[in-house]
């Protein structure tokens, strides 16, 4: 599947669709671990969202400062751009609260949906792929194996200041854009992760309006080298994001042995690393029902929805 057919598929999508992948993207991009980037290829955006972002900075010098504005809208894809963001952006301040209480209630079956979701965007990326030849075993096991390194970094603490703000939205939208990597992850271990989800829930517009300055520099700078990339690497590149995401199941085990803990910036103490184990082990360490059973449906149902868009995809491609 090339680039540009992906790209054609996508401008038959119905405006609410586009608007609830957004939602999708924005409420997968607040939860360590889970990527909006799985989210935009499993719904079959991914590659006009890449498309319409690298026109961009081409599309600004010709079009746009030459008063040209009908030609930059259409050249950028502006009204897919626009939907999107406003899913996503929708997505974040209307869910962020709700997430975080989810995960902290009931975080055996949020993190078992999310493990099942990303089971099915294994396979899914994978059929994506032209040619199965042995050598797309080593950017499939580098990229699990950098991905399965990336969860075991200790987070840390940064002060929340000007700079942290615009270089975590340049380095955590670089990481949303790629499926399997995860953002608010790599937000987590920088420690900006609460900094920035205290600045989306008290409405902090200076920091807010930083942090959006940074993720602009970091898609801009990363989107043009990730489609050149799938264009003349397209299967290589396929096996090493979905590397990647094997290497991200590893966060998302529902049943994570807490090693050490650390104390936020609100004085709360929570998790800075963790170990997965088995469900008896963890009932034995904690004392807790492992809910097995929910979780294995919670995986479920992650799985059915990601196979169900898939099948609902070919069907509209073979129309």
């Amino acid at each position: 599947m090339s680039q540009g057919e992906n790209s054609g598929e996508g401008r038959t999508h119905h405006p609410l669709a586009i608007f609830f992948r957004g939602m999708a993207m924005g409420a997968a991009d607040i939860v360590p671990g889970v990527s909006g980037g799985t989210i935009a290829f499993i719904t079959g955006i991914y590659f006009r969202l890449l498309q319409a972002i690298s026109a961009a900075p081409v599309a600004f010098f010709r079009q746009l400062v030459h008063g040209d504005f009908t030609g930059f809208w259409r050249s950028v894809d502006g009204t897919f751009l626009l939907t999107l963001l406003a899913g996503i952006l929708t997505s974040i301040a209307s869910l962020a609260s709700l997430i975080t209480w989810l995960l902290d209630q009931h975080p055996i079956l949020i993190w078992s949906f999310f493990f099942g979701l990303i089971v099915a965007s294994v396979w899914h990326v994978g059929q994506q792929v032209q040619r199965y030849v042995p050598g797309l075993l080593v950017p499939l096991v580098s990229g699990a194996l950098f991905a399965w390194w990336v969860t075991t970094l200790p987070a840390s603490e940064l002060e929340p200041s000007g700079l942290a703000f615009l270089g975590a939205g340049a380095l955590a939208i670089c990481a949303m854009i790629l499926p399997g990597i995860s953002g608010s992850f790599l937000l987590l271990i920088i420690g900006m992760y609460t900094p920035v989800l205290s600045a989306i829930k008290g409405g902090e517009i200076v920091n807010l309006g930083i942090f959006m300055v940074g993720c602009l520099m970091g898609l801009l700078s990363v989107a043009r080298l990730i489609t050149l990339a799938f264009k003349y690497f397209h299967d290589t590149v396929l096996a090493l994001l979905t590397g990647f995401m094997i290497g991200a199941l590893v966060k998302v085990w529902p049943w994570q042995e807490t090693l050490t803990w650390r104390i936020n910036s609100h004085g709360e103490q929570v998790p800075l690393s963790q170990l997965p184990v088995t469900p008896d082990a963890w009932a034995a360490l904690y004392g807790q029902e492992p809910l097995i059973g929910l979780a294995i449906l919670m995986a479920m149902v992650g799985l059915i929805l990601v196979v169900g868009l898939e099948i609902v995809g070919r069907k509209r491609s073979k129309t």
